[in-house]
């Protein structure tokens, strides 16, 4: 899946957002710049140049450092293009999206030649650094938790929260395509409204291109096996544990009865109300 990309798309919609937190200051005038670059190895797909006052910002995005050729030869070649055509200073970041317990080279070094460039651990970062602006959001499911599907759950109210005019559908797309580097698809389905996700143009894109694996298109939504695991996570997540009697009645209901339950646990305050629940649902069966 196109992960990079999408984050490519969002840095076009929402600039200044990305300038902002990269730079960490506030900034004022952005202008997307043009990548198309020609001649391999050269891949401009996933990156993007943003034009400032002076200077140009260029944000190469990644799921994995791994690349050819090499990433640290790959950003030593856009540095020395950019410079070449425009004489300017060019600030450089590497995003990378998913956790990886690989090296991530910073540097360029070879005979007579060093440069450097900033790399960015999104899983490392707070997700008060996203939550700040529109733009960022979506990264915020990605970035430091404890509680990674409670602070999915508040990205998405917040999102959803944004007016249609600001973008809402554009974010709510991503958040949904970038989740899917972390969570199950029925979660997703279940936080995020579809008919805004598909109001996207990122999402509908992705969709043509044939670029997002079936399934996030399939019946998530209405397999009992999708909804069971969904449940049984939340219930865990919220009583720690459950006996594996109690684990059985709730794989054996059916698909009426997990809806069922999905609302009530909402007032649950105690494993002896999830208990009652069950026994209240076996004796009207």
């Amino acid at each position: 899946m196109p992960f990079d990309n999408i984050c490519k798309r969002l840095a076009e919609f929402y600039p200044r957002d990305f300038a902002s937190w990269l730079l960490g200051e506030p900034v004022a005038e952005v202008e997307v710049e043009k990548t198309e670059l020609s001649n391999e190895p050269i891949r401009a797909d996933s990156l993007i140049l943003l034009r400032l006052s002076g200077r140009f910002l260029h944000i190469e995005f990644q799921t994995t450092p791994r690349s050819r050729p090499p990433l640290p030869l790959r950003m030593l070649d856009y540095w020395v293009r950019w410079y070449r055509d425009y004489d300017v200073s060019v600030i450089q970041f590497v995003v990378l999206l998913r956790e990886t317990g690989e090296d991530v080279p910073s540097e360029f070094r070879a005979p007579n030649t060093w440069h450097r460039y900033n790399v960015i651990k999104v899983w490392e970062q707070s997700p008060e650094l996203f939550l700040q602006a529109p733009g960022l959001m979506p990264l915020a499911i990605l970035a430091r938790s404890d509680e990674p599907e409670r602070l999915f759950a508040e990205v998405a109210e917040l999102v959803m929260r944004i007016a249609p005019e600001q973008g809402r559908s554009e974010l709510v797309g991503c958040t949904a395509l970038l989740a899917g580097l972390r969570f199950d698809q029925s979660l997703i389905y279940h936080l995020l409204s579809e008919e805004i996700m598909e109001e996207s143009v990122i999402y509908q894109d992705i969709l043509r291109k044939g670029e997002i694996r079936g399934e996030i298109r399939g019946e998530i939504r209405g397999e009992i096996k999708g909804e069971l695991r969904l449940m049984l996570r939340i219930l865990k997540a919220r009583f720690s544990a459950l006996a594996p009697e109690i684990e059985g009645q709730i794989r054996a209901l059916d698909k009426d009865s997990l809806e069922a339950l999905g609302i009530a646990q909402i007032n649950f305050q105690q494993l002896s109300d999830l208990e009652s629940w069950l026994a209240a649902r076996a004796t009207r069966m």
